[in-house]
């Protein structure tokens, strides 16, 4: 009986996802959807974002071809015949030589997962194999195929037809055997803006993962388009990036309105066109500065309302980095990691035995590089749905002068050398405007399991490790 609806089973290969498709027919012949992308995705198949369409045409029965394992995702199925499939995971892991075959006629398809070692045999005259893919051939691309021998007998296939009588190029009779191949990497993440404070952070989130490569603005400049054209994308699955311009006071000078716009903006929308042309997972940090402040707690819908230059150039980032298919922007505020920042500036003042002045009314949360670096790590592994999330430290809030009080208590200093005054009485000419309430509703990233720590006891145990000195 032909199936009336689209159907997906799993394989003994993560990823290798076979489908049976509904076909239609009468007197004429018959009709199916080869290919529907939100079925299919209902069905768990990820959205691989298809590039190019090929087919195999192969006029006799017996023609054998591969295995072969491409830097690319295909969808394979039958314009017409029937064919043996096989095949082999042979990518790095603990999968690595597993085998899955099917028959396969106009009614079925398969999603082959880049790394899948991919091999057929047909079993009628003039069957016609279709596959899309979601990357474009090219001579560099071919550089990185992973070939098995078709008679492997580590493997083992059960060639219908046995191969000494098949088809078969002598390409494909003198592949190396399963032990004699390398096995293919997975794709990695690259981190731009390396260097920077959570830069730093994410170095050590990510310290001796061997599939993340980091790039300072010395390897990687996210405003020159000759460090777009000089990486091969293809290498890459994920971009976090951590680049950005932060001087929020000097984003409001003429020098500065044009470097926030280049850096926040315009490169963010160049890293987001990137990352719909190679199918990436684009990882961007964004602020509470794209707010203006005046609602209590700010929630993840919430649109923009940013009053100065800064906020504006991250807000316009974030609706680039938001088109993309696969993007996560993780909302911070009251960023501190190594480097410039308040903590730093604070400890530095109860040691020399300063009295400063702070303001008491702008509200928000502290938020530690390596807390966000942390989250984004759970963000990507834990695979949570894309979109953006507030992730700041937990806790009740505090103004900026709470804050500095706790760090001279924390610092064995006086608490009442603190000083509390406006945010009127502080601005000077050229001090860029600061929304009042910077707090960041945590349910969404609480939801996607990943609970922030507390503030309080995160300013502690950064006081104590010295890293403010």
């Amino acid at each position: 009986m032909e199936p009336t609806e689209l159907t997906a089973r799993s394989t003994p290969i993560p990823g290798l996802v076979l489908f049976e498709l509904p076909v239609h027919g009468d007197h004429r012949g018959w009709f199916k959807e080869n290919w529907h992308r939100s079925k299919m995705m209902a069905l768990g198949l990820p959205d691989f974002g298809p590039v190019q369409n090929n087919i195999s045409f192969n006029a006799l029965r017996g023609t054998t071809r591969g295995i072969h394992a491409e830097p690319w995702d295909k969808f394979v199925s039958l314009a017409s015949g029937r064919i043996f499939g096989a095949w082999v995971d042979l990518r790095d892991g603990p999968t690595f030589g597993t085998m899955f075959h099917a028959e396969l006629t106009a009614k079925d398809a398969i999603f082959v997962p880049r790394g899948v070692g991919n091999a057929f045999q047909t079993l009628e005259d003039d069957t016609a194999y279709t596959y899309l893919v979601n990357d474009h051939w090219s001579a560099s691309a071919q550089a990185e195929y992973t070939f098995l021998n078709v008679g492997d007998e580590n493997v083992a296939v059960p060639w219908p037809i046995p191969l000494e009588r098949a088809i078969l190029s002598a390409q494909d009779r003198n592949h190396p055997r399963l032990a004699a191949v390398t096995p293919m990497q997975s794709r990695r993440t690259l981190v731009l803006g390396a260097d920077g404070q959570l830069g730093k952070a994410l170095r050590q989130e990510f310290d001796g993962d061997p599939t993340v490569d980091f790039a300072g603005r010395a390897q990687f400049d996210i405003s020159a388009e000759n460090s777009y054209l000089a990486t091969d994308w293809r290498k890459y699955s994920t971009i976090i990036n951590a680049a950005a311009f932060t001087a929020v006071d000097a984003a409001e000078t003429a020098e500065g309105r044009t470097a926030a716009w280049s850096i926040n903006a315009a490169a963010v929308s160049r890293l987001a066109r990137t990352a719909v042309e190679h199918s990436l997972t684009l990882v961007h940090v964004s602020s509470d500065y794209v707010f203006d402040g005046t609602a209590a707690v700010h929630r993840e819908d919430e649109a923009p309302a940013p009053l100065g230059v800064y906020g504006q150039s991250k807000a316009a980032g974030d609706a680039a980095v938001a088109a993309v298919p696969r993007h996560y922007i993780v909302r911070s505020s009251w960023v501190v990691g190594e480097g410039r920042n308040f903590v730093r500036t604070m400890a530095g003042l109860a040691a020399k035995g300063v009295a400063p002045t702070v303001v008491g009314d702008q509200w928000g949360r502290l938020t530690f590089a390596s807390d966000i670096a942390a989250g984004i790590r759970h963000l990507i592994t834990q695979q949570a749905p894309y979109g953006t999330y507030n992730l700041t430290n937990d806790g009740e809030p505090q103004s900026w002068a709470d804050i500095a009080q706790d760090v001279y208590r924390l610092c064995g200093a006086d608490p009442g050398k603190i000083t509390t005054i406006s945010t009127s009485e502080y601005a000077k000419p050229g001090t860029a405007p600061r929304p009042g309430s910077s707090i960041l509703d945590l349910s969404k990233i609480k939801e996607a399991g990943f609970i922030p720590s507390m503030s309080h006891a995160r300013l502690e145990a950064y006081l104590r490790s010295g890293t403010s000195l």
